[in-house]
């Protein structure tokens, strides 16, 4: 088959797809891959790279769509990219569609085969592809929440550890997940005092169990976010239902029980958030303050750490491209029915639940579709 990778264009989106060790691999089992010319810089790959394991560099996102049989991307397409996408064309990629209708009906328009990585599942029912990039952005949300709290950007102006003799940050966790717990992980090193809240009481005695005596573990209820909610300095929304649109854990009225310069980061914001007043910011332009509460919405946080992210994303995605190139999206689907969770869209269908009751628009079972 032909892989096609095209450069990211999303607001300092610094990620690629396929490392040229991914090229090396899929060119010896017999596939073609066109590689946009400077696909790789932003993770340190250069075009030199990818050429000395056989890719083919190509100048414009036309030839890759054009050509292309499997369009392989980190991010969701964006308009222009849409436009270039064709019917029954696989694209793998996260697409996080119950966050934006606009991008669920357009590529739907598009009949192609919509693969998102965040809904593919293993034989443990764990997700293997959105793992490797919530630790990243886990780790990340504490220290950029750390830096937001200072008060040159509009923080409260606190050390996230203290000091001897000063009292460390309250950083409040909601959802005890891959991403809460490298966020509370990262926290916790630092000295604050963290609070994880949950409502998988299992998930809770696990954490409880490993994590440093700093951090607590509290069942979550309105009235239990509300109440640590007044407490905090810093909150990370790290709240997941796969494939859907985040639950919403924090009204605005809630605001009015925070500190005044205490720090909002939303990891959780590609999927619509947990917070009210989320919304989608860059990496350039990353907050916003609404109440006197700094809003930090940064929708690919990854995408700034390119080159450990990149390597992350990849080791997990390259066999589920290997076989979706071997063995096309269909056998491939049937044989891995993991696989076939990720399949949200396919030939102007809606494949995915969760996407379709975000819109209240038609669902079709994948089999019914494929049959």
């Amino acid at each position: 088959m032909i892989v096609g990778v095209p450069k990211e264009i999303k607001p300092d989106e610094y990620r690629v797809a396929v490392t040229p060790a991914g090229v090396e691999q899929l060119k010896r089992a017999g596939h073609v891959v066109l590689i946009q010319r400077g696909a790789g810089v932003g993770s340190g790959l250069a075009d030199e790279d990818y050429q000395a394991y056989g890719a083919q560099i190509v100048d414009t996102p036309q030839e890759i769509f054009g050509e292309a049989e499997i369009i392989c991307k980190v991010k969701e397409p964006l308009a222009q990219e849409i436009a270039l996408i064709r019917k029954d064309q696989v694209v793998f990629t996260y697409f996080h569609f119950a966050a934006s209708r606009a991008l669920t009906e357009g590529v739907l328009s598009t009949g192609c085969v919509a693969i998102a990585y965040e809904t593919i599942e293993d034989s443990r029912g764990r997700l293997p592809l959105l793992a490797p990039m919530s630790e990243v952005a886990g780790k990340m949300s504490i220290q950029e929440g750390a830096k937001y709290l200072e008060k040159p950007t509009e923080g409260r102006g606190i050390l996230l550890g203290g000091i001897p003799g000063v009292e460390p940050a309250d950083v409040l966790i909601l959802g005890g997940g891959i991403v809460g717990t490298a966020a509370a992980r990262v926290a916790a090193g630092l000295g604050a005092r963290v609070t994880i809240l949950d409502i998988d009481l299992y998930r809770l005695r696990e954490l409880a169990e490993v994590m440093p005596p700093n951090v607590t573990t509290v069942y979550s209820t309105p009235e239990s976010i509300r109440r640590h909610l007044v407490e905090a300095d810093l909150v990370i929304g790290a709240v997941l239902i796969p494939g859907a649109r985040c639950p919403m854990l924090v009204p605005r009225d809630y605001l009015t029980l925070m500190k005044h310069g205490a720090v909002i980061v939303d990891v959780g914001v590609d999927q619509g958030g947990c917070c009210e007043t989320t919304r989608p910011t860059t990496h350039g332009d990353p907050i916003y303050i609404i109440d006197g509460i700094v809003h930090y919405g940064v929708a690919n946080m990854p995408g700034a750490v390119g080159r450990t992210s990149t390597l992350g994303l990849t080791n997990a995605t390259m066999p589920y491209l290997l076989k979706l190139a071997k063995m096309g999206y269909q056998r491939a689907c049937e044989a891995d029915p993991g696989l076939a969770l990720g399949v949200n869209l396919l030939r102007g269908k809606i494949t995915n639940r969760p996407v379709a009751e975000a819109f209240n628009m038609p669902y079709t079972p994948l089999a019914q579709v494929l049959s």
